[in-house]
């Protein structure tokens, strides 16, 4: 459907965790039936920060295998979206540019809505190729996803980053217009700035979720988008894997097709892989199933993706992409995989001392723990400054 220069993703990589607590563990601390977790949300596992991770340090691990294969001649801009900032102010991703080296002569955001933030920093990204092809941006979306304990949000924790290179030509999946866009004033989730946790109304969240399904789709078919029928795949925001199968399930029924069990796991089954191990990653939950879809999916070359994001508040878009033809040679499968194999598996008193956790405020010296085996680390916080390192 796009036109003129071809602007999208040419690199991916993702990064998540030390630790992982597993949803076989969480049932057997709180005697729920595994089932409720396995088949009812879709979700085997969940990715727990080490003392010494948090978005930066993700945010670096991702973006680093970037940075390392593209250099950063090219690299003017980077967009950090995020809803776990570590400041009010300073942009975590100013942290991330320091950890990487980058040149000084680099513009560096953060962006913000709730899990919809991803897909506004690609958009963001889109644009300022268009302006000037020449010049590269570097798109991170990462996340810790946090709910009061043994509160019903607590099984879909989770967290990891996604790094994108968006540049003209790419190698990977080109970005097409139109976009279908949604946004309603609903209180389904948030989280005031006094809280660590965020605040959900699960019922209002689904509704508001599927409203933004049905919304999003007739603006895009309006904006004269593609027929359902034209794509192979669907990539959606999964607060849980199993919500990307009610959400497509939606789709169909509002687009009057038969709604076919068979038909909607060929379309998303593939995207769900990750997410079930590692958990909601709000704004790089979308852009991780990507990830599973390619990493994981027969050739893909020539077909059409759709995409459908979803941030409560609540703002949506539904856009789709191309996959490029010599895909396949420029993924990150094997490093992707063992991202998540090598997570250490912790027992509930681990995870709560971990969900627990947090700084004091007088603005003393706090070292951290050495916890990660990641190449960066949250080494301290001091005189209210974090400090980060390699490690």
């Amino acid at each position: 459907m796009s036109t003129g220069l071809a602007v999208g993703i040419h690199d991916l990589s993702f990064s998540t965790t030390r630790f992982v607590l597993t949803h076989a563990t969480l049932a057997a601390h709180n005697g729920t039936d595994i089932g409720k977790y396995h088949a009812g949300i879709g979700q085997r596992g969940m990715s727990v920060p080490a003392a010494d991770e948090d978005i930066v340090t993700m945010a670096a691990a991702a973006a680093a295998p970037v940075v390392e294969r593209h250099g950063t001649d090219r690299i003017r801009t980077i967009v950090f979206a995020t809803e776990s900032s570590v400041d009010q102010a300073k942009a975590a991703g100013i942290h991330v540019h320091s950890l990487l080296g980058m040149p000084s002569a680099t513009r560096v955001v953060e962006l913000k809505q709730a899990c919809y933030g991803g897909t506004a920093a690609l958009q963001f990204a889109v644009g300022l190729v268009h302006r000037d092809p020449s010049q590269q941006v570097l798109v991170i979306a990462g996340d810790v996803s946090k709910y009061d304990l043994d509160s019903p949000g607590e099984a879909t924790q989770g967290a990891a980053a996604v790094a994108m290179l968006v540049g003209a030509d790419p190698a990977l999946l080109r970005i097409e217009e139109p976009s279908g866009l949604f946004t309603a004033d609903v209180m389904d989730f948030w989280r005031p700035n006094y809280r660590s946790t965020a605040l959900v109304d699960g019922q209002e969240s689904v509704f508001a979720y599927l409203q933004a399904v049905a919304g999003v789709w007739k603006d895009y078919t309006e904006q004269g988008g593609r027929a359902l029928d034209e794509f192979r795949a669907f990539c959606y925001h999964q607060p849980f894997t199993r919500m990307a199968y009610k959400a497509h399930r939606h789709l169909l029924e509002n687009c009057g097709h038969e709604v076919d069990e068979e038909r909607i796991a060929r379309a998303i089954g593939l995207t769900t892989t990750y997410n079930a191990d590692v958990g909601n990653s709000y704004t790089a939950s979308m852009y991780l199933g990507l990830a599973a879809l390619l990493d994981n999916a027969d050739d893909l070359t020539g077909q059409h993706i759709g995409f459908l994001s979803y941030g409560s508040g609540s703002v949506a878009e539904f856009f789709g992409g191309t996959v490029v033809p010599g895909y396949r040679a420029r993924l990150r499968t094997a490093s992707h995989r063992d991202a998540i194999s090598r997570r250490r598996p912790i027992d509930y008193a681990k995870y709560r001392e971990l969900h627990e956790h947090s700084f004091p405020v007088e603005g003393g010296h706090h070292p951290v723990p050495a916890e990660t085996t990641g190449p960066y680390r949250l080494a301290a916080l001091s005189g209210h400054k974090r400090v980060y390192e390699p490690r």
